[in-house]
């Protein structure tokens, strides 16, 4: 299958650069996978389309201020450091710029002395192995010192940390945010319990392998990455049920997305886990438990647009995007979303 059917032109202009003020005022564009129908709401108008006995399920994960900005010791090289994940205690893997002027054993200074990162290793990807000296909390050092990892796209300055955050993050460790669920205030996510919808929680870290694109001219070619997941008992008892009753699970994202696969990949069947996952879902794939899909709009040519694309119809999923693109609707993390029922 070739990687190219799944572009698309997209201006510019239609790039989100900033969220928007109120958080469920974006547009909503409704796709209905089986006729192709397509129709334009606002995000909080979602209630209309969940019903009694549905179970929505969200990634609670928590994106780190995971971008630093230090010098070399003894220098005034300044180095970018970008945290991608941790393996244990103060080592983390990350992205370093310049990479080949930071050589192994050398250390960066981050704010005045206040952190400090040695060099152990690096990769065949050229990724670093760091380890951090630090006096306090890792948590309120990296809080103070770091910025919010925006994808390379946004060039604008995020002025509010937590507008690259939902409003039940919860479990730390994200390089990137579950955007479609940037979405949702607290108050509509009340609005929809009452109406005897289920709300699961699971987290899944996301990495910044999601923007990186695909290099292959085959998408069975591509490699993806991995990723950290957490299901606990309650949210796959609230997901089992939810199937038992003849219920619908909507995903909110391509990350819950993922795990619920993952998980749910012999029978659809929901059990207590934790792993890594690299499942990449493309057209021909099948799905086992998801019955809605919450997102944004995806890059073209991206593993994302692939997913949603398996789901819900690579035809229907193109002209939903031309539609989009006609209507001038925001793209991306800061972008405008899309219910695919």
């Amino acid at each position: 299958m070739d990687v190219d059917i799944f572009n698309f032109d997209l201006p510019e202009e239609l790039i989100a650069q900033t969220p928007i003020t109120e958080r469920d005022h974006s547009r909503l564009l409704v796709l209905d996978r089986k006729t192709g129908r397509v129709s334009h709401k606002i995000f909080s108008d979602i209630k209309e389309y969940l019903r009694e006995g549905d179970c929505l399920v969200l990634n609670d994960t928590k994106v780190i201020p995971a971008r630093l900005y230090g010098v070399k010791e003894n220098s005034d090289r300044a180095v970018e450091v970008l945290l991608l994940k941790r393996n244990c205690d103060d080592i983390w893997e990350c992205i370093m710029r310049p990479a080949r002027k930071v050589k192994v054993g050398e250390k960066i200074i981050f704010g005045d002395g206040e952190l400090k990162a040695s060099v152990l290793s690096f990769d065949e990807t050229g990724n670093r192995m760091i380890k951090f000296e630090y006096e306090g909390i890792f948590e309120e050092v990296l809080d103070r010192l770091g910025e919010m990892p925006l994808p390379p796209y946004i060039k604008e300055r995020l002025e509010e940390k937590d507008r690259y955050q939902t409003v039940y993050a919860k479990h730390e460790g994200s390089a990137a945010a579950p955007t479609a669920g940037l979405h949702f205030t607290k108050k509509l996510l009340g609005e929809i319990e009452d109406m005897g919808v289920d709300i699961a929680y699971l987290t899944l870290h996301v990495g910044l392998g999601t923007f990186r694109p695909v290099k292959a001219d085959k998408v069975e070619n591509h490699v993806m990455h991995s990723e950290h997941y957490v299901v606990d008992a309650e949210a796959a008892d609230k997901i089992n049920r939810t199937k038992a009753r003849g219920g619908r699970v909507i995903s909110v994202g391509t990350t819950s997305t993922r795990t619920l696969e993952t998980v749910g990949a012999n029978g659809g069947e929901i059990r207590p886990c934790s792993g890594d996952t690299s499942i990449f879902i493309y057209p021909g794939k099948e799905f086992k438990v998801i019955d809605g899909l919450i997102t944004n709009f995806h890059l073209p040519k991206s593993t994302l647009i692939m997913l949603v694309s398996a789901f819900a119809g690579r035809e229907n999923v193109l002209n939903a995007y031309k539609i989009a693109v006609e209507e001038k609707y925001r793209f991306f993390s800061f972008g405008d979303a899309m219910l695919i029922i």
